[in-house]
Order: C-alpha cells, then sequence, then structure tokens
C-alpha cells in the first residue's frame, strides 16, 4: 500500500497505507486524510481550544475500533497537548489547532473527532473539571428510537428551537451523521454546573409538553416510536462529535450543519438529511460554514 513523506504547514509527515479501505462503500485512507485536509478551514475553528477525542479503526469501520483522550506514544513535539484534570483521571488531550495535527490524526485512522463544550483558556497547559467550568455553548443531541424517521426527528427538532428561542437562546443545527440532529446555542460564558442544571430541565419540560414524541430516559425499552433529548453531554466531562467529522458508517457520513429551511423541508417528508464527505465539500464550497454564527454569533445568556 502506498506511503508518502510530505510537508503540511511546515511539518513533516509520513502517511502510511493510503490504499487502505476503511469503509465498506470503497472510500479509502488516503480520501479520509484528504477529506480532513480539504475541509479544515472550516473545521479546525470549531476544533479551536477543545481537547479532542478521538474514535481510531485501524482496519476500517467493520473491525475494533477504539476510544483515545490520551495522546498516542510517538506524538510529534509540535502537537499541542492539554492536560485535564478529572475527579477519577487526569488525561493529556490533543489540541488541534493546525491542519498538520489534523492530518497527524487522520493518518492515525481517527475517523471521528469528539470535542467538549468548553475550551481551554488561551495559553493554558492544564484544565481542571469542575461544575465552575466556563462552558461556550449547549448542545442538545436529538437521539431517535426505532421506527422514527427524519420527518419526525426534524419536527421535533423545529420544536426544540421553540422552546430555546422563548428562552432567547438562538440554536444552529447539524446532522449527528448517525440517526439524529443536533442542536446547539452559542452563550456567554456559563458554569458547566448551571448549564446542565438548565439542560435538564429543559428536558424535562420537552418530555412533559411533548409526552408523545419526547423522552428522557436512556432505557431502551422505552425508546421506540419516541426521541431521547440527551442532555448529558453538557457535562463538563463529556464530548460530542465535531461539526464535520466523519462518522464510522458504511459509508463515510458527516455531521453536517445545515440551514434551517433544510430541516422544515425535512420535516414535511423532503430529503433524509444524510451527506457524505463529498456532499459536505460541495456543500461548503457553495454556502460557506453553515454554522460560522456558533463562532461569530450573538451568544446567549441562560434564564434565571
Amino acid at each position: 500500500m502506498t506511503d508518502v513523506t510530505t510537508e503540511v504547514d511546515g511539518r513533516t509527515l509520513k502517511l502510511t497505507n493510503l490504499g487502505k479501505v476503511l469503509y465498506p462503500s470503497g472510500f479509502t485512507k488516503g480520501e479520509v486524510i484528504d477529506y480532513y485536509r480539504r475541509i479544515a478551514p472550516v473545521m479546525l475553528p470549531h476544533l479551536a481550544g477543545r481537547p479532542v477525542t478521538r474514535i481510531r479503526f485501524p482496519n476500517g469501520t467493520q473491525a475494533p475500533s477504539f476510544f483515545e483522550k490520551n495522546v498516542p506514544a510517538g506524538t510529534p513535539e509540535w502537537v499541542t497537548v492539554h492536560h485535564v484534570a478529572g475527579s477519577r483521571e487526569d488525561i493529556d488531550y490533543p489540541l488541534v489547532d493546525s491542519l498538520a495535527t489534523l492530518v497527524w490524526l487522520a493518518n492515525l485512522a481517527a475517523l471521528e473527532l469528539h470535542t467538549h463544550q468548553w475550551r481551554a483558556a488561551p495559553g493554558a497547559s492544564a484544565t481542571e473539571l469542575t461544575e465552575e467550568l466556563l462552558v461556550d455553548q449547549l448542545v442538545l443531541d436529538l437521539d431517535p428510537g426505532p421506527g422514527v424517521a427524519m420527518p419526525l426527528i426534524a419536527s421535533a427538532a423545529l420544536l426544540v428551537a421553540g422552546a430555546l428561542a422563548d428562552d432567547r437562546l438562538l440554536c444552529h443545527v447539524k446532522t449527528s451523521g448517525s440517526k439524529g440532529l443536533q442542536l446547539y446555542a452559542a452563550l456567554e460564558p456559563t458554569p458547566a454546573g448551571r448549564v446542565i442544571t438548565y439542560a435538564r430541565a429543559l428536558g424535562a419540560r420537552l418530555a412533559a409538553a411533548h409526552p408523545e414524541l419526547f423522552l428522557t430516559e436512556i432505557a431502551k425499552a422505552a425508546r421506540p416510536g419516541k426521541i431521547l433529548v440527551d442532555v448529558n453531554q453538557n457535562l463538563a466531562g463529556r464530548n460530542t462529535v465535531c461539526a464535520y467529522s466523519l462518522r464510522a458508517k458504511d459509508a463515510p457520513t458527516v455531521s453536517t450543519p445545515l440551514a434551517w429551511d433544510e430541516v422544515e423541508d425535512a420535516a414535511a417528508g423532503g430529503s433524509p438529511l444524510r451527506f457524505e464527505a463529498a456532499d459536505v465539500l460541495d456543500r461548503v464550497e457553495a454556502h460557506g460554514d453553515l454554522f460560522a454564527p456558533l463562532l461569530t454569533g450573538a451568544r446567549g445568556v441562560l434564564p434565571a
């Protein structure tokens, strides 16, 4: 299989096994690296400052995989490492602050990149996970149970967006790259404990107002025909798949930012809102980063 040595942003990288097929659809490791190289201009701002948990698939999406939080042995010295001190363990995460780091991870078959809802303070080498840690975004993961198709998921997303708007929070939406949709609201820096308290209360409110649609129980027995409002990804130690990350499915689907008119169309029975790597590159070329307002737009304040 083809190996090459190349320079990326002044860093020398050896890229290995480029012809290795990682997806049953035929998508290769070389194509994974090329996707991340090309999507980097819009993806890197969403990764910036956020410790990254990777899910690695060295032998493809149909073979065993593993979660990786700590930087692996042999990490280049130029990769920025951020120490996170938790109540159970301390972890040395990579920060993906350059194209070279993103390509390096892609070469490790780190197909999925997951991030926290907080950013490391500029110049800081360590963060302590506490309820006082300042979070800058809220996420609500709409995870459909068996028998739930996209029109219902999209309709649910519109209801959740309305509930957030009632609390003066403007939200943005993306696909999970798997089955559901994920809603984000940019926040003024807010203690993590307050964010999770608000998210749990909102989830309970939605389940009470629409018991035929929403639930907050993770138990599988309760899930057929309903949508789990998963709020626990707002805990300081949890993470969510980053915008523009690949997912490890039969084909290289992507967690894809959406416009709200696309969600409305899907609710009416239109697009299934499933996008692969090539689709996403075309979308970015045509529309830019639909998630950019999460970074540059107004930031909300949680209600008292």
